[in-house]
């Protein structure tokens, strides 16, 4: 109660910065990347999480991404919090090239194609699959029998492919990002501690220099 917004964003507004963040994906994204180097931890282990987030973030496990990047991170010992962070490479402006370069991988690896005409459309396939689980869901109560023909169809020509396609796509984006990651992350922590340094070093300066000065008082 004490934390929640005292003037509750009108649904519209919630769903408009989901997709442009405040102050633009620029800017969100200059914020992921300092807290990414703020991480206390070795730029192989962060990069390591970083890769997790990343592949993540190329499955169709939508809602889910956390998860997957958390057992990733875990399994190749990287950093948590940095395969968190990692999974915001999935936004509304790469969740469409993602989707089709996995989509036209899995279809080629498994000799199929996607039927948009026969089955309704891309965005149709989810709808009617959603339906199902819906409708399949309340059959729990009302006795009557699921229906499983669009979740079918929606498995064999969306998840499938997509699934198997993410997994070469995510490997092989996770795996460029790392690279980069690396170095960029190394140049950035030994600057910081340089810093750091320099400033510890100007403190006994000055205070030595106060010391000094109380003695000559003296």
């Amino acid at each position: 109660m004490v934390f929640r917004r005292r003037d509750r964003r009108p649904m519209m507004r919630t769903l408009a910065e989901f997709l442009y963040p405040r102050g633009g994906w620029t800017r969100a994204f200059h914020y992921l990347k300092h807290r990414v180097h703020r991480l206390p931890d070795s730029p192989e282990r962060i990069a390591r999480g970083i890769w997790a987030g990343v592949f993540a973030a190329c499955t169709p496990f939508y809602t889910l991404h956390f998860v997957v990047a958390y057992l990733m991170g875990r399994i190749i010992r990287g950093n948590i919090l940095a395969a968190l962070i990692g999974t915001f490479f999935g936004n509304p402006l790469t969740y469409l090239p993602i989707g089709l370069s996995a989509l036209k991988i899995g279809h080629f690896l498994l000799g199929t194609e996607f039927e948009e005409d026969s089955h309704r459309s891309f965005a149709g396939k989810f709808s009617d699959a959603a339906g199902d689980l819906l409708y399949n869901f309340m059959t729990l109560y009302n006795g009557q029998k699921p229906e499983w023909a669009n979740l079918q169809v929606f498995y064999n020509e969306v998840f499938l492919p997509y699934l198997i396609g993410g997994l070469i796509t995510g490997t092989i984006v996770a795996t460029i990002v790392y690279y980069f990651s690396v170095p960029i992350i190394r140049a950035y922590q030994h600057r910081r501690n340089r810093k750091i340094k320099a400033k510890f070093e100007a403190i006994k300066k000055k205070a030595a220099a106060v010391a000094d000065a109380s003695k000559n008082e003296d």
